[in-house]
Formats: C-alpha cells, structure tokens, sequence
C-alpha cells in the first residue's frame, strides 16, 4: 500500500478523520483548514462537551471538565456513521476505531507548546503538564495503543508552513479515499 494512502474504504462515501494532539500542536486551526479544504464537517469535541453537557463536573484545578466518555461516544455515534466528519480532541483512546479513516497526530516543539499554552492564558499547572505530555509523546502512544498503524499518521504543527503542508497531506488522502469510494461502487 502506498504510504500516503488511506486503508480500503468502509461504505461510507466520505472519510471520517480525527485531528488529535496535545494542547497547544494547533489541531483546532489544523481541523478548520482541513475542513475547509476538504469538504469536511469539523466537530471540536471540548464544545461538544461544554454545549451538550458531556461532562461530570468541573475540574477547577485544571480549568476543565471532567470528560465523560460514554456521554460523548454515544452523543457522537449517530453523525460518525455516514462519514464527512473531521474531529478535533486532545486525546483519543475512547474514540472507536470503526469510526476513523486517518487518525492525524498533530506534534509541536515544547517551546512552541509553552508559548501557545501562555498565550491562552493557560494556568501554569495546565502548561507544565501538557509540555510533560508532548515531550512524552503521550497523545502519539495512546493513536499508536488504540489504532491500528496504517490509520496514524504523525506530522509536524511548529510553523504556518508546517500547518499548511499538512492540510495539503491530509486533503490528498481525503480525495484519495473518495476516488476508492467511487471506483468501489
């Protein structure tokens, strides 16, 4: 199989694909550009979670909520099944793989982490964590647990070039899947 080819394609005529990566490897700007570029409908699971109440609270150390995955796969289940979607989360391990054509692993310099992070005005807790989890490679090991190898693909999120390389990457192999799609049918 070439490599920048997605797996054969499940009957769904339009790829579903997840954009995941620490906070801060620019996965929201990277899902709306994709999106854009390939027709996709762009889902970003924390609103999801805030909009729809896919919580059990709020963690006020970490100025977050406490995810509730059941809530959201089940929210989440019926929009996957027809294909389309592009998925924006900082983890992924919870997400079923029947769902997913590409899992994108979006990885960024610490530094630029850090710097995103401040800019967000993040609390100092929640920056040095996820900087520990970048340089752990944290979100990278849980795609490489939860998916099998040939759905990852792992890119570079430092600069506006290295962002815009990507869309071009992800929005060949979204094109690719429908030319399958069409000569499957």
């Amino acid at each position: 199989m070439d490599s920048d080819a997605l797996p054969a394609s499940p009957p769904r005529g339009n790829p579903n694909i997840l954009i995941t990566g620490t906070p801060g490897t620019g996965k929201t700007t990277t899902a709306e550009m994709v999106a854009l570029a390939a027709e996709l409908k762009k889902i970003t699971v924390g609103d999801l979670v805030k909009e729809r109440k896919l919580h059990d609270g709020y963690n006020e150390d970490m100025d977050t909520y406490w995810l509730n995955e059941d809530k959201v796969v089940d929210e989440m289940e019926d929009m996957m099944a027809s294909g389309g979607m592009c998925i924006d989360f900082h983890t992924c391990g919870f997400f079923p793989e029947r769902w997913f054509d590409l899992v994108v692993v979006l990885r960024a310099d610490t530094k630029k982490v850090y710097d995103r992070l401040e800019a967000r005005g993040y609390k100092q807790n929640k920056i040095s964590e996820n900087v520990e989890c970048e340089i752990m490679q944290v979100v990278l090991d849980e795609a490489q647990e939860s998916y099998k190898p040939e759905l990852i693909l792992e890119l570079q999120s430092n600069t506006v070039e290295d962002m815009e390389e990507n869309v071009e990457k992800i929005a060949k192999r979204v094109e690719e899947f429908r030319r399958k799609h069409v000569q499957d049918c």
